[in-house]
């Protein structure tokens, strides 16, 4: 088959031949090792299988410590387990390789162990250290904070990290740690259907089907193409947009503007916080916070430290209500002796659409930060309504936690014509250079 090709005496000692994707033979290589190997692309490529046949082949030639990983895993059934022992089954390894529930081990002290990154703590740090091979599979709901700590523990002489995953936003922390900007020392390979040497006819009617019904889907499914937003996201059309007029870049701040800010409240859940300035029709949105469970003496500190000369501050429609976390007084009482000035109150909109027809409208005319306001695109692009099983038809906006930072931007659109640089007509300074775009964390 041409996306495969024979493997025998490419691994010294190994009793096997078998066949394997031409695309994912540097696994295999012995030279010219990498700290980083990275695969991903679509649904049905095969990556999965060929990489647990590669680590499987690897513990024939080498007594390796091999950690199988995921962000979660609540059980073993959850892990690649049971992908390994199909693979065992499938090269005839069973005189190789001792099968437990818990573990995998081969007749020359070659070891799979199998880990959940969420829950590795300082006490399992140390079981971890002498691993040879780290796979991540699903990588692509791993966290930054897991990925440091992964990266930070394997540090064996020599040591390797495998990644494979499907990707689904281009904003998401493993597409940008290893695809847009790859670490040195890497192999980074996209694999999809196509170089799949085990894909079948039936897979292949499932393929067609969804390449005609739903183009966008498909591409990111089967393709392999990371998504600007997710799908059904509300704001699509406006992102997609903004990123093509390279509006979503260095934005930076400009002291002769007022800095106005919009808030949306929580507390266990999260403040969301935007930092805008306005010149004529230009919505410019410089900064972004957002935090859990902080105080508005905490809040306005924050907001005081930033270097901005500020006009209004706006709360939502609830930021004049009493609140227990206050004592019994309001957002709008509180910020008021905080921060020496009365905030002003965004009148309850009539009905949940009210404003994102606002902020529809607004869109055209925003230039955002791309570094500082990361979050807030990020929230923006996740964006969507919840979809009945039972209806199949969009309804109210969900709320998650992207919502806080959706409602201060939905805010921000209610008001936007009010944002006033105390009523200095200003000439129009033209914003940074459109070359510094930043298209990576898109």
């Amino acid at each position: 088959m041409p996306a495969s090709q024979r493997l025998g005496n490419a691994l010294a000692g190994a009793p096997v031949d078998i066949e394997f994707p031409k695309k994912l033979v540097p696994l295999m290589e012995q030279e010219d090792r990498k700290r980083y190997y990275i695969t991903y692309g679509g649904r049905d490529s095969g990556r999965s299988w060929a990489m647990a046949r590669a680590l499987l082949l690897l513990g024939l030639r080498d007594p390796l410590l091999i950690l199988c990983a995921r962000e979660v895993m609540k059980s073993i059934g959850e892990s690649i387990h049971r992908l390994l022992v199909n693979q065992i089954e499938l090269l005839g390894l069973e005189h190789w390789y001792t099968v437990t529930d818990n573990s995998i081990k081969g007749r020359n002290g070659c070891e799979f162990i199998f880990a959940g990154l969420r829950t590795v703590d300082a006490t399992k740090l140390k079981s971890y250290e002498s691993v040879d091979i780290a796979m991540v599979e699903e990588a692509e709901n791993v966290s930054k904070r897991s990925w440091n700590t992964l990266i930070f523990t394997i540090r064996a002489p020599e040591s390797e990290i495998w990644v494979n995953f499907n990707p689904y936003l281009d904003s998401d922390e493993t597409y940008q740690r290893f695809v847009a900007d790859p670490p040195e020392n890497s192999w980074v390979q996209k694999v999809t259907y196509r170089d799949n040497p085990w894909f079948s006819e039936v897979l292949e009617g499932d393929r067609k089907k969804m390449e005609r019904q739903d183009p966008d889907e498909y591409d990111n499914i089967y393709e392999g193409n990371a998504r600007l937003v997710v799908a059904g996201a509300i704001y699509a059309k406006e992102i997609r947009k903004m990123v093509e007029e390279q509006r979503f870049r260095n934005v930076p701040y400009d002291p002769r503007l007022r800095v106005h800010t919009i808030w949306d409240l929580g507390w266990n859940d999260q403040t969301s916080i935007i930092f805008a300035q306005r010149l004529h029709s230009e919505v410019r949105i410089i900064d972004y916070e957002e935090d859990s469970f902080l105080r508005y003496d905490e809040w306005a500190k924050r907001i005081n430290d930033k270097p901005y000369v500020y006009g209004d501050h706006w709360l939502p429609h609830d930021g004049d209500h009493e609140t227990q976390a206050g004592q019994g007084e309001s957002a709008q009482t509180q910020l008021r002796r905080l921060l020496g000035v009365k905030p002003k109150i965004i009148a309850r909109p009539e009905s949940v659409d009210l404003p994102i027809r606002a902020a529809r409208m607004m869109w055209p005319r925003v230039y955002m930060d791309a570094m500082k306001c990361a979050r807030l695109m990020e929230c923006l692009k996740r964006f969507r309504r919840a979809v009945p099983d039972s209806t199949g038809e969009p309804g109210a906006p969900v709320k998650d936690e992207y919502r806080h930072a959706a409602d201060a931007f939905g805010g921000l659109a209610l008001i936007v014509d009010k944002l006033s640089n105390d009523g200095i007509e200003r000439k129009k300074y033209p914003l940074a250079d459109t070359s510094q775009s930043v298209r990576g964390v898109m």
